[in-house]
């Protein structure tokens, strides 16, 4: 399957139990921000239980390093630590982040975030509010440059 699906990669991390907050522009647009992403970043709880349930995920819709022509796979060593993880699946890319802006791990991010119901399933989404925050800590200009529309659409909600 070529393309990016993200419902797919959403309904397979649900259908495996896989406990994860969609962060980033992915999050902004299931919140209703009129932006475009071309990939999926999910924070991931990094506990053993999860993080078997997470390979298992990554195995079925058949996870590989992007841009690593040894067609690798991420294993758990990869997975129990902050680092990112940056994969290409059979619905299209998916970051698997073990925490982002100076350690903010699924625990932390918790509190900022709640579930969005996508008709067959619900899924864990960081508010609007905090991936403005995050954008704005990272400073990249690619961050940088969506901040206004991200506002935006906050205030519009609000």
């Amino acid at each position: 399957m070529s393309g990016f699906h993200p419902n797919r990669l959403l309904l397979a991390l649900h259908q495996h139990g896989v406990e994860h907050i969609v962060v980033g522009l992915g999050a902004a647009v299931l919140r209703g921000a009129p932006v475009t992403t071309f990939d999926l970043d999910v924070v991931h709880r990094r506990t053993p239980d999860n993080v078997a349930r997470l390979l298992g995920c990554l195995a079925a819709i058949q996870a590989r390093y992007r841009n690593d022509p040894r067609g690798l796979v991420p294993t758990e060593s990869h997975l129990v630590g902050p680092g990112h993880q940056l994969l290409e699946t059979v619905y299209g890319p998916l970051d698997v982040l073990g925490a982002v802006a100076q350690g903010l791990d699924y625990e932390a991010l918790l509190a900022s975030s709640s579930l969005v119901d996508l008709g067959a399933f619900s899924t864990r989404v960081l508010e609007l509010g905090a991936v403005i925050d995050l954008k704005r800590r990272a400073g990249r200009p690619k961050d940088l440059a969506v901040l206004p529309l991200l506002e935006s659409t906050l205030r519009r909600a609000r």
